[in-house]
């Protein structure tokens, strides 16, 4: 059995294993893509919880403090807990050049070449042995579904792609997701998929395996789903609509019914908020708080801001409509799939939310408009990827996605400008808060829609 470490917060308790590990993990941390606080210097660690999950690996969970610093609208957040998965090796090794964290030169790691385990072939087969095997490995709970099978020996490919967690794909056939940054609870992306599973939706995949912890307090900590090989994103394929010319309208009519189903199994599988102008008015006063927040980051927002709050004042008052219920959080054309090529059908992937927001918030009750203003917004995204701008190609798009949604869900996003104009504006206030941060190049794209929003009737 591997041996395993159970060790209580505080760093008196903590000191000898981040002796070892706490300078390479300052610097490391900062420049990985799921580490939220790239603006604050990381000055302290504090170790949650550590297992040697096997031989040459530990898992830990890592919580960080950072530098204060002046931050618009409030206080700097506090630290987050992050889980890592670490490699020793006495040696170097060129192959996992890429992995490689550092040497550590004391405490009782001194000597050891430490890596990101994940990126080494070898440790990332034996994770998915564990995942395999129900059961407890120090503070480490593993749990499966008995009715799918996850065979051995499948070979893992680590995604190289920018997003706020780290995937594996074992053997085309099913794929890992290690969330980095941990919070108590249980994980939507474990919760939602599951409770849609029991309700017999085929949209999204369902869990296989999954591993959890109680440091912090019943914290999803990864998730094992299908895998859907040969199967395309909604974004690449709108792109590659557009470079050739063609429309996108049947696509997105079938997206829309697709977007229905899910929320029609969702609000049968969760509770719903049936509050009405009371629901309207709490989500208006959370949309023009952003919105303050947003001015402060984004200067270019401020001429609007005023005609952007009316649109939430529009909704503050707003009595009609569906009601509140467990919602994707996120959802715009890279959390969709399509499998078969241009007939298949459409799945719903990745319901984690915006990462950025608390986990109380996104598994709240939400208006299903949040989601459908989500994927409108992506149309526009696709469209002006492209020049010259195709401003109808996005327009079409818009109106067959809703259709194809009122053809299944028996309610027209449309009938109800003023629900979804607050929607769409406070979605386009989020764009505009992360392109300024992480791509401002894109900013003119959210700004355009911010322009056309801020306009009564826009």
């Amino acid at each position: 059995m591997p041996k395993t470490a159970s060790l209580r917060p505080g760093r008196t308790a903590l000191a000898d294993p981040l002796t070892s590990l706490g300078g390479l993990l300052r610097e490391w941390l900062p420049r990985q893509r799921w580490f939220a606080g790239k603006d604050r210097p990381v000055t302290d660690l504090d170790l949650s919880s550590m297992t040697e999950l096997f031989p040459g690996c530990l898992h830990l969970l890592v919580r960080t403090g950072h530098t204060a610093v002046p931050t618009p609208g409030g206080p700097p957040p506090p630290g987050d807990c992050y889980q890592l998965l670490l490699g020793l090796r006495d040696h170097p090794s060129p192959r996992l050049g890429r992995a490689l964290i550092g040497r550590a030169h004391e405490g009782p790691l001194a000597g050891q070449w430490v890596y990101d385990a994940l990126q080494d072939p070898r440790a990332a087969e034996l994770l998915l042995e564990r995942l395999r095997r129900p059961g407890t490995t120090g503070a480490l709970r593993f749990e499966a579904d008995p009715g799918i099978t996850v065979p051995a020996g499948l070979p893992p490919c680590l995604l190289d792609v920018e997003q706020s967690n780290s995937s594996l794909v074992y053997g085309d056939s099913f794929i890992l997701k290690v969330l980095r940054r941990i919070q108590p609870g249980v994980h939507p992306d474990l919760e939602v998929p599951a409770a849609l599973a029991r309700q017999g939706c085929t949209r999204v995949p369902a869990p296989a395996a999954w591993f959890r912890t109680d440091l912090p307090q019943d914290a999803t900590l990864g998730v094992l789903q299908p895998f859907l090989p040969g199967a395309s994103d909604g974004w690449t394929l709108a792109l590659l609509a557009l470079a050739a010319g063609r429309g996108f309208t049947d696509e997105a009519h079938e997206l829309g019914r697709a977007t229905a189903d899910v929320h029609l199994a969702l609000a049968t599988a969760f509770p719903c908020d049936t509050g009405g102008v009371r629901h309207s008015r709490r989500a208006a006063a959370a949309m023009s708080e952003r919105l303050d927040a947003a001015v402060h980051c984004v200067p270019a927002l401020r001429p609007y801001a005023p005609g952007l709050r009316a649109a939430f004042d529009t909704l503050a008052g707003f009595d009609a409509g569906p009601a509140a219920q467990r919602v994707h959080g996120d959802l715009h054309l890279g959390q969709v799939l399509r499998t078969g090529g241009t007939g298949g059908d459409w799945f719903v992937i990745d319901f984690e939310g915006e990462p950025s927001r608390p986990l109380a918030e996104r598994r709240s009750a939400q208006s299903p408009v949040r989601d459908i203003a989500g994927m409108l917004r992506s149309f526009d995204y696709a469209a002006r990827t492209r020049l010259p701008w195709r401003p109808e190609w996005a327009l079409r798009c818009r109106e067959a996605y809703c259709a194809g949604y009122a053809a299944r869900a028996g309610w027209d996003p449309r009938r109800d400008h003023g629900l979804l104009r607050a929607y769409e504006t406070d979605r386009a206030v989020y764009e505009a808060v992360y392109e300024a941060r992480h791509r401002p190049d894109w900013l003119p794209v959210p700004m355009a829609a911010i322009e056309r929003l801020s306009v009564r009737g826009g």
